[in-house]
């Protein structure tokens, strides 16, 4: 049995040729640091790009940044939140840069990233491929209310938090004809926000099963023609060039999946002038947004079937078998570790 702070714990290491399970330390704990022990963590795209090579990324590391666990201690200053069952941002930001004093703390100058850091740094235990993880002070940390379960909630601190982001940044989409473009975890997300705001919604995707899967979110097949809103999570430029075509007078697209080196996309400006075209970008998310999103799971826990995007999970000396693409329809592998 793993001990808490001055013991061990294990951890799943991404050495960049494969993952080396290792007895790692657990640290003291500095002020406002919470210890949470992870009871679930699913396995989001942008890992499985690192393991592939088509993201670059700290070697070795531990990865996993989506994540459900519980506080089993605080560090000086971190709040009574001992036992909370807690989701938690995918950044740590300063919180007093000009960005983060801006609203951007997503973008903050000193960003540091769950999941994302140098094991052989100052937070080896980063991410969530491990029995704990330290999460230091900048943070933020969402209590799950009881009704949501595990699997539910460890997408929210990546998936349905950025799904909210680029909702937000579509604006009111209420009674628009909004076209999602990938059916991954991400823009099945979209949907289903789209739809509950009364949006119509099409979803664009080349994989016939994963539009089946969307259109229990609320979601239907696209036939074409203009749209008002278009949010893309593909990362594809084809479907990005195909978004900017279709948006019809004062349409907006938002950007989300395009967050690896790609071929460009041509824009011509008058169209964009006479067409009073918007085309906005969104990476990360803020604090609220993980708010939104675990309010959002709480309140549609009964009305979309959540759980069945995401596999059975294996277990943490099993990572790798997790780091391998889900087959439909689930849409995330999960580790319990």
């Amino acid at each position: 049995m793993d001990s808490v702070a001055g013991g061990l714990t294990r951890a799943a290491v991404w050495t960049g040729a494969g993952v080396d399970m290792r007895d790692v330390a657990v640290p003291r704990l500095g002020a406002r640091e919470l210890l949470v022990r992870v009871r679930l963590a699913t396995v989001c795209g942008s890992d499985l790009h690192t393991v592939t090579g088509r993201r670059p990324g700290p070697r070795p590391s531990v990865l996993g940044h989506e994540a459900v666990g519980d506080v089993v201690a605080a560090g000086p200053g971190a709040g009574p939140v001992v036992g909370a069952r807690i989701v938690w941002t995918v950044t740590a930001s300063c919180g007093a840069c000009d960005r983060c004093e801006s609203g951007r703390s997503a973008k903050c100058r000193s960003l540091r990233k769950v999941g994302h850091e140098p094991f052989d740094g100052a937070w080896a235990l980063s991410g969530a491929y491990a029995r704990y993880i330290v999460l230091p002070a900048g943070v933020g940390v969402v209590r799950v209310p009881d009704p949501v379960p595990d699997v539910v909630a460890a997408p929210a601190a990546c998936a349905t938090a950025t799904a909210v982001a680029a909702v937000e940044a579509a604006g009111d989409v209420a009674g628009r004809r909004v076209l999602v473009c990938g059916a991954g975890m991400l823009g099945v997300t979209a949907i289903a926000l789209c739809a509950e705001a009364g949006a119509d919604v099409r979803v664009a995707d080349p994989d016939a099963e994963r539009i089946a899967v969307a259109e229990r979110f609320g979601g239907v097949g696209d036939e074409g023609g203009p749209v008002d809103v278009a949010l893309d999570f593909s990362g594809s430029a084809a479907a990005v060039g195909e978004c900017l075509r279709r948006l019809d007078v004062g349409g907006r697209l938002v950007l989300a999946g395009s967050v690896m080196p790609g071929p460009s996309v041509s824009l011509d400006p008058e169209a964009v002038v006479r067409g009073w075209l918007t085309v906005t970008g969104v990476h990360n998310y803020e604090p609220a947004h993980l708010h939104r999103a675990v309010e959002f799971l709480a309140r549609t826990a009964g009305t979309y079937p959540w759980d069945e995007l995401v596999a059975e999970p294996v277990r943490l000396d099993d990572l790798a078998k997790a780091l391998r693409r889900p087959d439909a329809p689930a849409l995330r592998t999960s580790v319990a570790p």
